[in-house]
């Protein structure tokens, strides 16, 4: 029976999810130690329960849901592996990270070895505060543990017995949306360099008019994700390596995700973006600083 749920990191998906398990009678922790003031404000608004250090976390959890940018995912599973072994408890750990298969088998051994279990996991879709309800895929030999918090604001849906399975959906899936949101940034500036973003824009909107209407949606938000977004690109490319194909693609989407970080807006945080500023107005202000 899981009655308390640790958040790391109650950020944009992580506290919104917090907020849905705690509304279904779920006690949700996280550890604040350390954390930006806007991931303070995010778990307060979550409701979150603060609890003092990481071996009172791992005590106090039936289960952690790891939701952080991949970069910082073995990092943080070291550090609570450090605390399963000197509390002796057996904590249910999800890495719920954009993480390779290989990643997340290296992440088990970690956690697994301290005498923890560990649950292959990945997201996909919004959070909750966008009124969505996302999809945690989990997979390996404790999966079904986590099939009690389906329904309570997320979907979990348990697709097999290996570790890799969960995180391997979620590098497939991310290749395509994130991957393709960098081929539209990119051809987008490389018309406005040309002089020909406008006419560009009107054959789009007679010929590919719902992609016009998905890029005129996402693009402007990009840059405030851009940060989460290229350890993203990184792992999906080393994916494509291990599995024997070309990591070209998402190294260069790695590359787009840098520039728009790097770009005048890649400051903005998804509670900042100026909701008058089009995408399109987006991209010919990255372009002038090209």
């Amino acid at each position: 029976m899981i009655n308390t749920v640790a958040i790391m990191s109650p950020g944009d998906m992580g506290h919104s999810v917090g907020l849905e398990l705690k509304k279904h009678g779920i006690d949700v922790i996280t550890c604040l130690e350390g954390r930006s003031d806007r991931t303070k404000l995010l778990a307060a608004r979550g409701g979150f329960r603060i609890v003092e250090n990481f071996d009172q976390m791992v005590v106090e959890a039936d289960l952690l849901l790891s939701i952080m940018v991949p970069s910082n995912a073995q990092q943080f599973a070291t550090q609570i592996a450090k605390s399963i072994d000197s509390t002796k408890g057996n904590l249910i750990f999800v890495d719920c990270n954009a993480i390779s298969p290989k990643n997340s088998k290296n992440i088990s051994d970690i956690i697994t070895d301290a005498g923890g279990q560990y649950v292959d996991g990945g997201i996909i879709g919004n959070s909750p505060a966008n009124g969505d309800t996302p999809r945690f895929y989990v997979s390996g030999p404790g999966g079904n543990s986590v099939l009690s918090l389906d329904g309570k604001g997320i979907a979990v849906k348990f697709i097999g017995d290996q570790i890799g399975q969960a995180s391997g959906i979620k590098m497939c899936y991310a290749a395509l949306t994130k991957g393709t949101n960098t081929l539209q940034v990119a051809l987008l500036l490389m018309a406005e360099k040309m002089g020909l973003l406008d006419q560009l824009v009107e054959e789009f909107s007679s010929s590919q008019s719902n992609v016009l209407e998905s890029m005129e949606k996402s693009i402007k938000k990009l840059p405030a994700n851009a940060h989460r977004w290229i350890g993203e690109m990184q792992q999906i490319a080393s994916t494509f390596e291990d599995f024997g194909l070309t990591s070209d693609f998402h190294k260069g989407a790695e590359k787009i995700y840098t520039l728009l970080n790097e770009s005048q807006f890649g400051d903005e945080t998804p509670e900042t973006i100026d909701p008058d500023r089009t995408s399109l107005e987006t991209i010919k202000l990255i372009s002038k600083k090209l």
